[in-house]
């Protein structure tokens, strides 16, 4: 072990240090851009809760700072080390543990990959619903962290609507659980839905147990391709307001569809946006029947409904490829703005007056039928400037339309300086003197939210 760590760390249980300096690089930031990072002085693996405990402690007498990871596929430098900080890896702490079909309950440890999980309840006849993009890749603890979204969250809600009790250790090392497995429970105060989404300042979650709900039929997809893009729009504000319990409404313009027909030779074709629509319902095809009248009302250019499974699955997979396809373009910055739903056209009207003013190419996809969209700015060395400029623009224009200036991704650090904007000042007095009862000397993920 590296003799400038603390003391405290040479009580560690044997394997979980790790402090090999060409090994520590790989842990200092996330998948984001342009929020601060640097390499950590060691990264703690605990496989336990009681390492975990241990490991938070010895920070904790130490005064050191700790950054928890999970997968690392966050896009808000939420995991990125800090200053003379260690990173928390949670990746050893992948198991599931239980799934309880009675209960439609799955107990798991904060490491276990999303995609996994899904699959795995899927076998019992059970959907865990929440589908973030990375799916295949992030993990449950993440998701937690910044209470992900994703693809189905138009019908069925986001992370925090389906966590039900966690087991947490706190700043100074002390374990504590929160939440009920009953259906009902409103004993104290709701301490597990101010965890999820506090992306690691408060505790660090070692055990997450999750509600099922039973596994719907296989979706019906309807695709509609539009001349421009505030068409399209119109056409989810009229999704919307007809009431329709649609499962996925996904929006993809020209720059990401012809980013993503590149990437993987789909014959997507050439239209300005495509809308992405499933309904997993008893009535899907009547559902998608008024989908189809409203987005022609719209000025729907072509309109295609599939009752196959395989060509619905390729063509959300095709969806989820929309930031791995524009990264292939150029230096990119991803956006997460999530504005009232009937102001989605307005948002992206915004967008395009941007891309037009500033000459940048802005790739617009996202779950539109919840008003959350991706604007992603595409740019080389000489636009930099413009495009953090454009990125600023973009998330004052979602609070100009009454959102927010994330709906998935997480404050982070790319978005702490925002936040302050977003809420009001007794607001923000209270979050910071909330964070200062859980976390009294600052050391868990300093420089993140507050």
């Amino acid at each position: 072990m590296d003799t400038a760590l603390p003391l405290s760390f040479r009580d560690l249980p044997q394997g979980v240090v790790i402090d090999d300096p060409d090994l520590l690089p790989s842990y200092a930031r996330d998948q984001s851009r342009f929020a601060d990072s640097t390499t950590p002085i060691a990264v703690l693996a605990p496989r336990t809760t009681d390492e975990v405990a241990t490991c938070v402690r010895a920070c904790h007498d130490a005064k050191v700072s700790v950054v928890t990871r999970g997968a690392g596929t966050g896009l808000s430098g939420g995991a990125n080390a800090v200053e003379n900080g260690v990173v928390l890896s949670l990746h050893r702490m992948n198991q599931i543990l239980t799934i309880d079909p009675v209960e439609r309950l799955a107990v798991m440890q904060p490491g276990v990959n999303t995609g996994e999980l899904r699959a795995a309840v899927a076998e019992q006849g059970l959907m865990y619903p929440p589908d973030p993009g990375s799916v295949a890749s992030c993990s449950i603890g993440g998701n937690v962290a910044t209470n992900a979204g994703g693809m189905c969250c138009v019908k069925y809600g986001v992370t925090r609507d389906f966590v039900e009790e966690l087991e947490v250790v706190l700043a100074d090392g002390r374990v504590m659980r929160t939440g009920t497995r009953t259906v009902k429970g409103v004993a104290g105060y709701d301490l597990t839905s101010l965890f999820v989404g506090s992306e690691g300042t408060l505790g660090v979650v070692t055990e997450i147990v999750v509600r099922l709900v039973p596994a719907p039929r296989p979706p019906l997809t309807l695709v509609a391709t539009f001349g421009d893009l505030a068409s399209a729009g119109a056409a989810v504000s009229a999704i919307t307001a007809a009431g329709l319990a649609l499962s996925a409404v996904e929006i993809l313009d020209r720059t990401t569809l012809q980013a993503v027909d590149a990437m993987t030779h789909m014959g997507l074709g050439d239209a300005a946006a495509m809308l992405l629509v499933q309904a997993d319902s008893d009535d899907a095809a009547s559902l998608l029947t008024e989908v189809e009248k409203l987005s022609q009302a719209a000025g729907a250019v072509d309109i295609a409904v599939s009752e196959d499974p395989d060509e619905a699955a390729m063509l959300m997979e095709a969806r989820r490829l929309a930031l791995p396809a524009l990264e292939r373009l150029g230096e990119w910055l991803l956006d997460d703005v999530c504005v009232p739903r009937s102001r989605v056209v307005d948002l992206i009207t915004a967008v395009e007056g941007i891309a037009a003013d500033t000459g940048l190419t802005i790739g617009v996809f996202g779950h539109a039928g919840d008003g959350n969209l991706h604007p992603t700015l595409i740019f080389d060395e000489g636009s930099r400037d413009a495009a953090l400029k454009a990125f600023d623009r973009i998330t004052e224009a979602a609070l100009a339309l009454g959102g927010t200036i994330t709906g998935e991704h997480g404050v982070g650090r790319l978005k702490a300086d925002w936040l302050t904007r977003e809420l009001d000042p007794v607001a923000l007095e209270l979050q910071r003197a909330l964070r200062r009862t859980f976390d009294p000397e600052g050391l868990l993920n300093p420089g993140v939210q507050l």
